[in-house]
């Protein structure tokens, strides 16, 4: 069987303007992994609060990190993939890129493969983290595409790699240069969940937010729990770059709504580091493997600006993986570890 690489991301607006955004946001919204409501109470919520009042917001922060070439998710999202079209262009293995929500979409990107003759698809969901609101519905609908098509493709999954060398070499050969001027803390901040997300993906029910430090190592009942694979990448990352275990916190950041989402969360941690004399800060974002909203807009600019208003002196970002070169050679290990053996 010929092979095909399909990389999976969440997505973006085609647009930084308030209708574009709105149609992404309506998209992303609707998808009840995202939103676990009931799906009358999901509808009036997007159609009377969020719509009306986020997309302008919304739309307002992507033009503040919108570069010349699109969205950046999207702009390195294709270095990437075409980053590893190199390595595989003497096999004849094609990669594609397909978003969960906009476009270029999955049942798209999968169709570019089997129009090539791929009928086996090494699918890799770029989210080191597991979370049924990510990895879950993208995979969904990679399941869902497939199993509509007369001849349905063989499918591997790259699973969560939180923890993979792959991963955390190049993430922190990118962060190392950061820690050359000795920051005097080191914060590894992560998309934030809501609580009940976390308690949902552990099938025992007794153990995750149930249990005290419930995520200091990953067993059974936790072996799907966002917060617990966060916890571990943080411990690695900072093992990695040899920071003192005083030195580092971890940090959820992206709330939304008035639910109880996984604790600390990142701007009340930087304010305290600030008011307890942590005048420089460098942040990691490592739920993310491409620069976006949520790093380069949430952490950079505007979560920069509240920690120097609470007395701080400067908030470093780290870049993310983007299309580095550690991270495209590590990618590819790891895809070539699911290929079926000739």
């Amino acid at each position: 069987m010929k092979t095909g690489i399909l990389l999976i991301n969440l997505g973006t607006p085609d647009a930084p303007r308030s209708p574009e955004v709105r149609r992404y946001l309506k998209q992303f919204l609707s998808d009840d992994r995202v939103l676990d409501l009931d799906p009358v109470l999901r509808w009036l919520l997007l159609r009377l609060v969020i719509l009306p009042f986020r997309s302008r917001k919304s739309a307002q922060a992507y033009a503040k990190i919108w570069v010349k070439e699109g969205s950046p998710l999207l702009v390195y999202g294709r270095r990437l993939r075409d980053a590893l079209t190199e390595r595989f262009q003497a096999e004849g293995i094609p990669v594609t890129l397909g978003m969960r929500y906009g476009n270029p979409s999955i049942p798209s990107a999968m169709q570019e493969l089997r129009d090539q003759g791929c009928d086996h698809l090494v699918v890799a969901p770029l989210y080191p983290q597991y979370a049924s609101s990510s990895s879950g519905t993208a995979l969904q609908v990679v399941y869902e595409t497939a199993a509509q098509l007369w001849n349905t493709p063989s499918l591997t999954v790259v699973p969560a790699f939180y923890d993979r060398p792959e991963f955390i070499d190049a993430f922190a050969e990118i962060g190392r240069p950061y820690l050359n001027s000795a920051p005097d803390h080191v914060l590894f901040s992560f998309h934030g969940l809501p609580e009940r997300y976390v308690q949902k993906s552990d099938d025992s029910g007794r153990w995750c937010l149930q249990q005290p430090n419930c995520c200091t190592q990953i067993r059974v009942e936790n072996r799907n729990c966002y917060s617990a694979q966060c916890h571990h990448t943080a411990q690695r990352l900072s093992q990695a770059l040899q920071v003192k275990q005083d030195c580092w916190s971890t940090a959820f950041q992206s709330r939304l709504g008035r639910n109880r989402w996984l604790q600390p969360d990142t701007p009340s941690t930087l304010k305290a580091l600030a008011r307890s004399g942590k005048h420089r800060v460098v942040v990691f974002c490592p739920a993310f493997v491409a620069d976006c909203l949520e790093t380069l807009e949430e952490i950079a600019i505007r979560a920069n600006a509240e920690f120097q208003g609470t007395g701080g002196e400067s908030l470093t970002l780290v870049p993310s993986l983007n299309g580095h070169p550690a991270w495209v050679a590590g990618l590819e290990t790891l895809l070539r570890s699911h290929f079926i053996p000739a």
